[in-house]
């Protein structure tokens, strides 16, 4: 008689419980649009924060509710799939302007030789909080990999036995974690047009040029010849240093052949993904 009294009393506080929880249930449900799974299963889900938002949800959720596309966009999808999300929501799409990362240092172990050895965690931040880097430009990429950890796409490798990071522009979507992750600042965005290559000024030293040059055999001294044979003005010049306005620059490469330190590199992302050359 107990068993069964307690059986009883146990399934009445059960099915009691049920109760009370679904009509808890439909009293706080919060409606959501069904349009944001939909756009959200069109993203890569790797929640990198390069469009402004907190992640891939609350990207969804900003386009379902959205007005216009405009400044909306998604740096981890194709402008095939943001059409698709602009169909979704029954706005115009937007035009999406791509952009990919680019590494201001080109200096190998070859032109900037090591003078010490860190002997300690790989890490960029650690590395550079201790001390100036293994040589004497205290400017340079030190190898410690913080962007290749960063990248959520996998788009950045450092290959074996060498220090410079290298990207994968076939996977780069700009989403600019590696920028935030640089303590050198060397990581940048630049804007990719299919079929126009970049062209970059891949050193940061700020030095002048004479101790620029004793630092690194890459170095650029700021000579301004660059600057004197771009006929639409694209290269700046401030601290000693050269700076590519991508905005004005033409891919035309003369100023490549005028550098005398072979500090300026172009790529062509689709053609030739995984380098940067001269």
């Amino acid at each position: 008689m107990t068993i069964t009294i307690s059986i009883i009393i146990l399934g009445v506080i059960g099915i009691t419980a049920a109760i009370l929880l679904f009509m808890a249930a439909k009293k706080f449900q919060v409606f959501e649009d069904p349009k944001i799974g939909e756009i959200e299963e069109l993203l890569p889900g790797a929640n990198c924060g390069g469009c402004g938002f907190s992640g891939c949800h609350a990207f969804a959720v900003e386009c379902a509710a959205a007005k216009t596309l405009d400044g909306i966009n998604c740096t981890g999808v194709t402008g095939d799939v943001m059409k698709k999300i602009a169909d979704i929501v029954g706005l115009a799409p937007c035009a999406v302007h791509r952009k990919v990362a680019i590494v201001r240092c080109s200096a190998s172990c070859e032109n900037r030789p090591p003078l010490n050895r860190y002997d300690g965690v790989s890490s960029c931040a650690i590395e550079n909080a201790l001390y100036q880097g293994e040589s004497d430009c205290i400017y340079g990429c030190l190898g410690g990999g913080d962007c290749v950890s960063a990248c959520p796409f996998g788009a950045i490798s450092i290959r074996e036995g060498e220090i410079l990071p290298v990207v994968d522009y076939s996977k780069c979507t700009g989403c600019g974690k590696c920028v935030e992750t640089c303590p050198r600042h060397l990581c940048e965005l630049a804007p990719y047009n299919e079929g126009k290559p970049i062209v970059w000024v891949a050193c940061a030293n700020r030095d002048r040029g004479p101790i620029a040059m004793k630092e690194c055999g890459v170095a650029c001294i700021g000579c301004s010849k660059c600057r004197k044979v771009c006929k639409d003005g694209a290269p700046v010049i401030e601290s000693f240093i050269a700076h590519i306005d991508q905005s004005k620059c033409t891919s035309c490469g003369e100023c490549i052949k005028a550098c005398p330190r072979h500090s300026i590199v172009s790529s062509t992302p689709v053609d030739n993904p995984s380098s940067a050359t001269e």
